[in-house]
This record gives C-alpha cells, sequence and structure tokens, in this order.
C-alpha cells in the first residue's frame, strides 16, 4: 500500500533544498550502503552543515502532516538524506535494510519516503519504480511531492540520461510493526473520519472504540 502527498514541501522549502543541492558537498551514495553492488548514486556529506538544515525542513515536513501519522503511524523517523543522480546513474532493484544504524539504538525501517525535488520535465529517466507483484509502479512527482511505501517492498530508481535527479529519502519506524495491522488500521480510521458524521453519534463512538482498542492493542509506543 502506498500514500503518495503531491505537496509535502512548500514552494519555498523546495526552493531552499534546491539551493542546498547546488552548494552542499556530495559523497559517493555506498558511504551508507558499502556492500551494495546496484548502488550508483550521491548523497549529501552527512558531516556537513547542509546535511543538518535538509533533515531539519523534511522532518518537521513529515511529523507535521497529518496524512504521513495517519498512515505510518511514525514513531522515529531518520534523518532524511538528500539524493542525486546525474546522467548514467541509478539504483538497481533492492529492498530497503531492516536496521538502520541510529543511536542510542538501531532504527527497523518499516517505511520508505521519497520526495521529489526537481520538475518531471527537467530530467529524463529516474523513476521511482516499485514493484507490486509481477507489476512495477512508476513514480516522477512534481516537485515537494513525496511517496510513501513500505521498506520491504523491492524497488529501484531508474537511470538517468538527461538533467539531473534530486531527491530526499527517509525511513520511518512505525509504532506499529506489522504492515497488515498498520494497513487495516489507516483504513479503519479513513472510513471513521469519511462517514462518521453521517453515521448514528452511537455507531460512531462504538467503531471509535474498535479503532482505538486495535492501536492500543498493535501499537509499541516506546
Amino acid at each position: 500500500m502506498f500514500l503518495e502527498i503531491p505537496d509535502l514541501l512548500t514552494a519555498q522549502e523546495v526552493e531552499r533544498l534546491r539551493a542546498i543541492g547546488r552548494t552542499a558537498p556530495f559523497v559517493d551514495g555506498r558511504a551508507s550502503n558499502p556492500h551494495s553492488k546496484v548502488k550508483n548514486n550521491l548523497q549529501v556529506d552527512a558531516g556537513a552543515a547542509e546535511f543538518r538544515e535538509c533533515a531539519s525542513i523534511c522532518h518537521d515536513a513529515l511529523f507535521g502532516r497529518l496524512e504521513v501519522r495517519n498512515f505510518a503511524f511514525p514513531k522515529v523517523i531518520t534523518a532524511p538524506m538528500m539524493t542525486k543522480y546525474t546522467p548514467g546513474m541509478n539504483y538497481g532493484v533492492h529492498s530497503d535494510a531492516a536496521f538502520l544504524p541510529m543511536k542510542p539504538r538501531p532504527l527497523r525501517s518499516d517505511i520508505s519516503c521519497t520526495i521529489f525535488l526537481q520538475k518531471p520535465e527537467s530530467y529524463d529517466g529516474g523513476e521511482l519504480s516499485v514493484r507490486l507483484g509481477t507489476r512495477a509502479i512508476d513514480f516522477k512527482l512534481p516537485p515537494g511531492g513525496a511517496i510513501i511505501y513500505p521498506s520491504n517492498t523491492l524497488h529501484e530508481v531508474k537511470p538517468v540520461t538527461r538533467g539531473e535527479r534530486l531527491t530526499v529519502i527517509a525511513f520511518m519506524e512505525s509504532r506499529i510493526a506489522d504492515q497488515t495491522h498498520r494497513e487495516l488500521l489507516y483504513q479503519l480510521n479513513e472510513v471513521k473520519e469519511l462517514e462518521g458524521l453521517r453515521m448514528n453519534w452511537d455507531n460512531r463512538t462504538r467503531l471509535s472504540y474498535v479503532a482505538a482498542s486495535l492501536e492500543r492493542l498493535w501499537s509499541d509506543a516506546g
């Protein structure tokens, strides 16, 4: 199950991140995955001030959006990291690591997020291609748009053949580890919000009780 948000970032935030992309020091993307044979991109140096500013802007945007909170039930979000692809670069088919090194403990990557910063027509290729069974769904969103999807999904970034692909990626540990439980709660809460005011109030209260009880049962608030 995917969540697509066309306007996660404001136009001003996009412009600031693009400016960071023009001046920030980039390093080989394998710095964060040295054993990968399919990763061929660049990422902002984690020690740079630009990395921290980018991470702050995107972290606040993710935690601040109700759609993200309702879909992902985020407990922890990694510091979002800017990545760059120039012609000839790509990231072959892979699933994201189960645990990511963070302090004071590793983060379990339940949900991945890609935020697009460039106009789709400014570069060729570079689609985020997410596999769903025997099919692949390609995403190439407008500036500020984000796609959020399970981290265990097979996906790739197709080769860039013209221009520059600039994105920010982040990973989330959910309060609800089980993907099926998370999706069921998301659907239940959506129905409650969309139809609830048309329901008999007692029935709406009962529906809210079921949703809250399941969230309490399945969640790890720690």
